[in-house]
């Protein structure tokens, strides 16, 4: 299953808390063009087939092909070439204990 790092759990939380927005909203993330390329919304609730991750007050909608690419993955936040943070992510350690 999906596994999000401290920072990513408050990532999300910010992006869902806005003012005005639902007490379930959530980070909708799907898998577009055959899985090729994820995209991510904030969604005021899940999709009908979705799988949905809360980790300390952070919820996250996969659709079923989402769900399935990134079963193994954790999701952080980091910053790319020009400062800009965004949502990263990397493969599970297996052997590690502790998530």
């Amino acid at each position: 299953m999906l596994m999000l790092t401290p920072t990513a759990v408050e990532a999300v939380r910010t992006l869902t808390s806005t003012e005005g927005a639902q007490t379930d909203a959530g980070l909708r993330i799907s898998a577009t063009g055959g899985a090729n390329t994820l995209s991510m919304a904030v969604a005021t609730r899940p999709a009908e087939q979705d799988q949905i991750i809360t980790t300390e007050g952070s919820r996250i909608f996969l659709d079923e092909q989402a769900a399935a690419l990134l079963d193994d993955k954790i999701l952080d936040t980091g910053l790319d070439p020009d400062g800009q943070g965004g949502f990263v992510l990397a493969e599970q350690d297996h052997g590690a204990t502790g998530w």
